[in-house]
């Protein structure tokens, strides 16, 4: 195991940011959660007690009793935003005096670099065009990504958790916004930082970046593994295949919503409920695409001439 070359990897300077981005993930998640569990409880306790109910918020600080009602904008607010900005310049200031930018040679058409890596910001979309057509993966998915969060406040029905962190009233929310950007955005760059090396390929951590290192594996597509070989007969499977997924998730959607978040489904008009399990459906397929494509080589599920998925 080179542990000495992942160590160099994990230093290289426009690689930093990315992992400070990590220990920085887990504390401000760990801050969200504790702050939510505390709501929770004071929630529990004001749905046992009418009276404390009409007075009280939902938040736990400042509304304690004994605690400050009021918080001023001067000293509270600005004196916090003063600190930031000085820890965040003398941050910065040390930052670009000990780390040389990441600046490399004059571009060379004839010289490539491998691995030849976009900006970090954009690894989790280069990433992806190992498991989707350049148009679809460079294109479509960032428009999607776009699009799914202007929908949001109009498909959000939920008036609770408004102004105040909670597990328990935005389970649904919380855990799909956990699963977009924790694990298909952030997972995805820090794949295509730490993981994929020379010609992209697949390097465990303390595995040597092997320019020379060749790899056999025959990709193939999902109408293969049934003997389908003939252009309509892949375009009608994939078509059913694709098809029947998003039945059938949108069922289980339906029954989940039916069963543990039988308000939110209420709310909700026919529009809202088919934008929402089109935007689920299409986010959870994203690593769904990339386990069959890791383990099974399959390339592509739905065969057209026009588009492949």
């Amino acid at each position: 195991m080179d542990w000495h070359q992942l160590w160099e990897i994990v230093s290289t300077p426009d690689n930093v940011p990315i992992v400070a981005l990590v220990p920085l993930l887990i504390i401000f998640t760990y801050m969200a959660v504790k702050q939510a569990r505390a709501n929770d409880e004071l929630i529990a306790e004001l749905e046992t007690n009418p009276s404390l109910a009409k007075t009280h918020h939902r938040k736990t600080w400042p509304f304690r009793p004994g605690w400050q009602k009021e918080v001023h904008v001067w000293p509270f607010l600005l004196r916090i935003e003063f600190l930031a900005a000085i820890i965040v310049t003398a941050v910065l200031m040390v930052w670009s005096i000990t780390l040389n930018a990441p600046l490399e040679e004059p571009s060379n058409p004839n010289v490539t670099m491998n691995p030849a890596k976009a900006p970090w910001y954009f690894l989790g979309l280069q990433e992806m065009l190992v498991y989707f057509d350049p148009w679809i993966a460079g294109v479509v998915m960032p428009t999607l990504i776009i699009v799914g969060l202007m929908a949001v406040p109009y498909i959000d029905t939920n008036p609770l958790g408004s102004g105040y962190y909670t597990l328990r009233q935005r389970r649904f929310a919380l855990g799909t916004f956990a699963f977009g950007f924790l694990f298909l955005w952030v997972l995805m760059i820090l794949i295509g930082t730490f993981i994929r090396g020379p010609g992209w390929q697949w390097f465990w951590p303390g595995q040597t970046w092997d320019h020379n290192r060749l790899i056999y594996e025959v990709n193939r597509d999902l109408p293969d593994l049934f003997g389908i070989t003939s252009n309509l007969g892949k375009a009608v499977f994939g078509a059913i295949i694709v098809g029947g997924y998003y039945l059938v998730g949108g069922l289980l959607i339906f029954a989940f919503f039916r069963r543990y978040q039988p308000k939110d489904y209420r709310r909700m008009s026919l529009l809202q409920y088919s934008v929402m399990v089109f935007f689920w459906l299409t986010m959870v397929a994203l690593p769904l695409k990339m386990a069959i494509r890791l383990t099974m080589h399959i390339k592509y599920v739905w065969i057209t001439p026009y588009f492949n998925i």
